[in-house]
Protein backbone atom coordinates (compact mmCIF):
# COMPACT_ATOMS: atom_id res chain seq x y z
CA UNK A 1 0.00 0.00 0.00
CA UNK A 2 1.29 3.49 -0.82
CA UNK A 3 0.49 6.76 0.87
CA UNK A 4 0.40 10.26 -0.65
CA UNK A 5 2.89 12.44 1.18
CA UNK A 6 5.28 15.37 1.17
CA UNK A 7 9.01 14.81 1.65
CA UNK A 8 10.70 18.02 2.76
CA UNK A 9 14.39 18.63 2.17
CA UNK A 10 16.14 21.00 4.55
CA UNK A 11 18.00 24.05 3.28
CA UNK A 12 18.35 23.26 -0.42
CA UNK A 13 18.69 25.91 -3.12
CA UNK A 14 19.15 28.68 -0.55
CA UNK A 15 21.39 31.56 -1.61
CA UNK A 16 23.08 29.44 -4.26
CA UNK A 17 24.11 26.75 -1.77
CA UNK A 18 23.10 23.10 -1.57
CA UNK A 19 21.93 23.09 -5.19
CA UNK A 20 19.45 20.34 -5.97
CA UNK A 21 17.82 20.98 -9.37
CA UNK A 22 14.20 19.90 -9.07
CA UNK A 23 13.78 18.50 -12.64
CA UNK A 24 16.85 16.27 -12.18
CA UNK A 25 15.69 15.25 -8.71
CA UNK A 26 12.24 14.27 -9.98
CA UNK A 27 13.75 12.11 -12.73
CA UNK A 28 16.15 10.38 -10.32
CA UNK A 29 13.41 9.72 -7.78
CA UNK A 30 11.19 8.12 -10.43
CA UNK A 31 14.07 6.01 -11.81
CA UNK A 32 15.90 4.95 -8.67
CA UNK A 33 13.52 4.88 -5.71
CA UNK A 34 10.34 3.16 -4.59
CA UNK A 35 8.43 6.46 -4.90
CA UNK A 36 5.75 7.01 -7.55
CA UNK A 37 3.71 9.95 -8.88
CA UNK A 38 6.66 12.22 -8.07
CA UNK A 39 6.31 15.98 -8.43
CA UNK A 40 7.87 18.98 -6.73
CA UNK A 41 6.53 22.30 -5.52
CA UNK A 42 8.75 25.36 -5.87
CA UNK A 43 12.53 24.96 -5.78
CA UNK A 44 12.96 24.77 -2.01
CA UNK A 45 12.84 21.00 -1.69
CA UNK A 46 9.19 19.99 -1.49
CA UNK A 47 8.65 16.55 -3.01
CA UNK A 48 5.10 15.29 -3.46
CA UNK A 49 4.74 11.58 -4.11
CA UNK A 50 3.27 8.22 -3.27
CA UNK A 51 5.55 6.31 -0.92
CA UNK A 52 5.46 2.78 0.42
CA UNK A 53 4.03 2.46 3.93
CA UNK A 54 7.39 3.02 5.68
CA UNK A 55 7.80 6.80 5.41
CA UNK A 56 11.03 6.83 7.44
CA UNK A 57 12.61 4.39 4.99
CA UNK A 58 11.48 6.55 2.05
CA UNK A 59 13.08 9.62 3.68
CA UNK A 60 16.35 7.73 4.22
CA UNK A 61 16.29 6.52 0.61
CA UNK A 62 15.80 10.07 -0.70
CA UNK A 63 18.49 11.48 1.59
CA UNK A 64 21.02 8.92 0.35
CA UNK A 65 20.14 9.60 -3.29
CA UNK A 66 20.42 13.39 -2.89
CA UNK A 67 23.81 12.99 -1.20
CA UNK A 68 25.06 10.66 -3.93
CA UNK A 69 23.69 12.54 -6.93
CA UNK A 70 24.14 16.16 -5.82
CA UNK A 71 26.69 16.03 -3.00
CA UNK A 72 24.15 17.49 -0.55
CA UNK A 73 23.59 15.63 2.72
CA UNK A 74 20.44 17.08 4.17
CA UNK A 75 17.63 15.81 6.37
CA UNK A 76 14.50 14.67 4.55
CA UNK A 77 11.36 14.90 6.66
CA UNK A 78 8.16 13.20 5.59
CA UNK A 79 4.54 13.91 6.38
CA UNK A 80 1.49 12.13 5.02
CA UNK A 81 -1.55 14.03 3.79
CA UNK A 82 -3.37 13.14 7.00
CA UNK A 83 -0.48 14.52 9.08
CA UNK A 84 -0.40 17.75 7.07
CA UNK A 85 -4.13 18.22 7.62
CA UNK A 86 -3.66 17.58 11.35
CA UNK A 87 -0.92 20.22 11.44
CA UNK A 88 -3.18 22.77 9.73
CA UNK A 89 -6.02 21.91 12.11
CA UNK A 90 -3.74 22.70 15.05
CA UNK A 91 -3.04 26.28 13.85
CA UNK A 92 -2.20 28.11 17.10
CA UNK A 93 -2.04 31.67 15.72
CA UNK A 94 -4.96 32.24 13.32
CA UNK A 95 -4.31 36.00 13.33
CA UNK A 96 -0.74 35.66 11.98
CA UNK A 97 0.34 36.53 8.44
CA UNK A 98 0.58 33.49 6.13
CA UNK A 99 4.04 34.64 5.04
CA UNK A 100 5.35 35.22 8.56
CA UNK A 101 3.88 32.11 10.18
CA UNK A 102 6.10 29.07 9.69
CA UNK A 103 5.82 25.43 10.63
CA UNK A 104 9.08 23.69 11.43
CA UNK A 105 8.64 19.99 10.73
CA UNK A 106 10.88 17.91 13.00
CA UNK A 107 12.59 14.60 12.22
CA UNK A 108 11.55 13.19 15.58
CA UNK A 109 10.28 14.11 18.99
CA UNK A 110 11.64 17.39 20.38
CA UNK A 111 13.47 17.72 23.68
CA UNK A 112 10.95 17.94 26.55
CA UNK A 113 11.91 21.50 27.54
CA UNK A 114 12.45 22.83 23.99
CA UNK A 115 9.75 25.50 24.00
CA UNK A 116 10.87 26.87 27.36
CA UNK A 117 14.47 26.99 26.09
CA UNK A 118 13.44 29.00 23.02
CA UNK A 119 11.13 31.54 24.66
CA UNK A 120 13.92 33.84 25.99
CA UNK A 121 15.13 34.26 22.37
CA UNK A 122 11.83 35.64 21.08
CA UNK A 123 11.47 39.24 19.92
CA UNK A 124 8.59 41.18 21.44
CA UNK A 125 6.05 40.25 18.72
CA UNK A 126 7.27 36.72 17.98
CA UNK A 127 5.34 33.70 19.21
CA UNK A 128 6.03 29.97 19.20
CA UNK A 129 3.98 26.86 19.89
CA UNK A 130 5.42 23.36 19.99
CA UNK A 131 2.71 20.88 19.07
CA UNK A 132 3.86 17.28 18.68
CA UNK A 133 6.63 17.10 16.06
CA UNK A 134 5.98 20.62 14.73
CA UNK A 135 7.16 23.97 15.99
CA UNK A 136 4.97 26.88 14.92
CA UNK A 137 6.88 30.17 14.68
CA UNK A 138 5.13 33.50 14.13
CA UNK A 139 8.01 35.71 13.03
CA UNK A 140 5.70 38.77 13.09
CA UNK A 141 8.24 41.24 11.65
CA UNK A 142 10.15 38.70 9.55
CA UNK A 143 12.59 35.85 10.04
CA UNK A 144 15.57 38.01 9.04
CA UNK A 145 15.71 39.77 12.40
CA UNK A 146 14.86 36.76 14.56
CA UNK A 147 17.23 35.22 17.07
CA UNK A 148 15.67 31.85 16.28
CA UNK A 149 18.50 30.82 13.97
CA UNK A 150 18.82 27.24 12.68
CA UNK A 151 21.59 26.53 15.19
CA UNK A 152 19.56 27.85 18.11
CA UNK A 153 16.52 25.86 17.00
CA UNK A 154 18.50 22.63 16.50
CA UNK A 155 20.15 22.87 19.91
CA UNK A 156 16.93 23.62 21.79
CA UNK A 157 14.83 21.07 19.92
CA UNK A 158 17.48 18.36 20.00
CA UNK A 159 16.41 17.22 16.54
CA UNK A 160 16.73 18.54 12.99
CA UNK A 161 13.83 20.21 11.26
CA UNK A 162 12.85 22.21 8.22
CA UNK A 163 10.40 25.09 8.07
CA UNK A 164 7.74 26.11 5.55
CA UNK A 165 5.43 29.11 5.67
CA UNK A 166 1.73 28.57 6.20
CA UNK A 167 0.88 29.21 2.55
CA UNK A 168 3.27 26.46 1.44
CA UNK A 169 1.93 24.01 4.03
CA UNK A 170 -1.60 24.61 2.74
CA UNK A 171 -0.48 23.92 -0.83
CA UNK A 172 1.32 20.74 0.25
CA UNK A 173 -1.82 19.52 2.02
CA UNK A 174 -3.95 20.26 -1.06
CA UNK A 175 -1.55 18.53 -3.44
CA UNK A 176 -1.25 15.40 -1.31
CA UNK A 177 -5.02 14.94 -1.06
Amino acid sequence: MTVKCALLLRAVNVSGRNRVPMPELRALLEERTSLSDVSTYIASGNILCRAPGDLAAACAEVRALVAEAFGVDTPVIGRTHRELVRVLDSLPFPDASERMLHVMFLEGDPAPDAQRALEPRLHAKERIALIGRELWIDYADGAGTSKLTPGVLDRALGVAGTARNLRTVRVLAERTA
